[in-house]
């Protein structure tokens, strides 16, 4: 490591340019291509917000693309009042578009 520091040091005294590129590749099916991948990023968005217990209560999750956009579902137990949380997120790039908890 202080060899390549060093190295970088003597480079730039003597004038040098250094050029530094990074690439990225964007999938053609965006960085969220399937429902499994959809459902993971969801809930590591919502455990924080509503804690892990609400979370895992929703079980199991369900994704929909519509466009470029998924929605992940929580299901409601069967016999529970109250709502779930959904999530909407970007196919393309998986930015969180939304987050909301029905009542």
């Amino acid at each position: 490591m202080r060899l390549a520091i060093a190295a970088l040091v003597l480079f730039s005294n003597l004038g040098g340019t250094l050029a530094l590129q990074a690439t990225s590749h964007a999938p053609s099916n965006g960085y969220v291509p399937d429902e499994r991948t959809a459902v993971a990023i969801a809930e590591a968005v919502l455990v924080p917000i509503y804690g892990e217990k609400t979370i895992s209560g929703e079980k199991p999750f369900h994704a929909k693309v519509t466009g470029d956009t998924w929605v992940v579902n929580g299901t409601l137990p069967a016999g529970s009042l109250g709502g779930v949380a959904t999530v909407e997120l970007s196919r393309k790039d998986g930015h969180i578009i939304s987050v909301t908890h029905s009542r």
